[in-house]
């Protein structure tokens, strides 16, 4: 119960590493609000989370490019809960469209998921933080965000000012007690990364084969892997913490 009774927004919860964030966040103690487009999946979220654990959470479903939406959902989690201990920005999308095939519709689209609506959602919690005495965010990053692979420019590049937001809440918002910090995330074999490998003509049987032969641990991340190091950072066990990367990568580089 690391987090007993801690409000903490996840956006991006439906699926993927957000899903599996909420789960554990949830198991040690968080009141969790998520946020994502799909009713259906918040839904099961919501009453998996009360039925395993015991926890309130709620669901504001809603899209993240707007602006609106990134303040209703830090609204309502402190209607909710009567304020916000956390931020986990999670949300993103990440089209493996190479370089010289990107064009500026799609990297309008990347950009707004992944760092305009990091920055918004980011701006109305620290508003809220300050008012009521700190507390932490963690922004989900990417290797690929340190060069990252050649399909990945947008999504490379998103990453990049993402981790160049943690930095700046973190260095501007220390006095107010708002900490900010990063998880660089490895490999993770998610939905949209198995499709990507079967569209590439890899075999399904020895998609995680393949890919632990890339890291130098010798095995994938997990979605619980990347929540052990969010649970550490939203802890008061992290309370001197702030402007970090946590390389949650088992070695691994993308280049």
């Amino acid at each position: 119960m690391r987090l007993k009774d801690k409000a903490v927004v996840i956006t991006g919860a439906t699926k993927g590493i957000g899903y599996g964030v909420a789960l554990a966040l949830a198991r040690e103690g968080a009141l969790i609000a998520a946020g994502g487009r799909s009713k259906s999946e918040g839904d099961t979220l919501v009453k998996e989370i009360r039925e395993q654990y015991g926890q309130d959470a709620i669901y504001i479903q809603g899209d993240i490019k707007d602006e609106n939406y990134c303040r209703r959902i830090i609204d309502e989690t402190v209607e909710r809960f009567g304020r916000i201990d956390g931020l986990v920005n999670n949300a993103g999308i990440f089209p493996p469209v190479p370089f010289f095939e990107t064009d500026g519709e799609l990297f309008d689209e990347v950009y707004a998921v992944n760092v305009r609506g990091a920055f918004l959602c980011s701006k109305y919690a620290v508003m809220q933080m300050a008012r009521q005495g700190g507390g932490s965010i963690v922004h989900i990053g990417s290797t690929h965000a340190f060069g990252g692979a050649g399909q990945y420019s947008a999504y490379g590049t998103s990453k990049g000012a993402l981790f160049s937001l943690s930095s700046y809440i973190a260095k501007n918002y220390a006095r107010d007690k708002i900490r900010s910090n990063w998880i660089t995330v490895g490999w993770v074999m998610s939905e949209g990364e198995t499709e990507r490998l079967l569209r590439e003509g890899h075999d399904a049987s020895k998609l995680e084969e393949y890919a632990a032969g890339a890291i130098p641990l010798g095995r994938l991340q997990t979605n619980d892997d990347i929540a052990y190091g969010v649970i550490y950072l939203l802890s008061d066990e992290s309370n001197a913490v702030t402007e970090t990367d946590i390389k949650i990568t088992g070695g691994f580089q993308p280049w």
